[in-house]
């Protein structure tokens, strides 16, 4: 059975940092590449960031450049997303994902296998 499970989300205060994993297995990890989603009430989900599968290249929105790192551990089937400087508007159900499209996509629908999503509010 094909599952990501994320983990590491909560409550942080706005300018904190939070480190998001998520977890696979049932599929061979290191032929895919994954991204990072979030979505916020009322909103649709948009795309965060994404890695590709050997780990070499990452992409991110311009709403967290410069704030997050994505990285993989192919080894443990894991991928992180670390977010720092956080603000009140990054609060949103985050959800890893990944895609055979070994360079990834900024596109929800070239991904074959979502997780369940790990919550992340920002407040003071």
């Amino acid at each position: 059975q094909v599952q990501l499970v994320e983990s590491g989300g909560g409550l942080v205060q706005p300018g904190g940092s939070l480190r998001l994993s998520c977890a696979a297995s049932g599929l061979t990890f290191s032929t895919y590449a994954m991204g990072w989603f979030r979505q916020a009430p009322g909103k649709e989900r948009e795309f965060v960031g994404v890695i590709s599968a050997s780990g070499s290249r990452t992409s991110y929105a311009d709403s967290v450049k410069g704030r997050s790192t994505i990285s993989r551990d192919n080894a443990k089937n894991t991928v992180y997303l670390q977010m720092n400087s956080l603000k009140p508007e990054d609060t949103a159900i985050y959800y890893c994902a990944a895609t055979s499209y070994s360079g990834g996509s900024i596109y929800p629908r070239d991904y074959n296998v979502w997780g369940q999503g790990t919550q992340v509010t920002v407040s003071s």
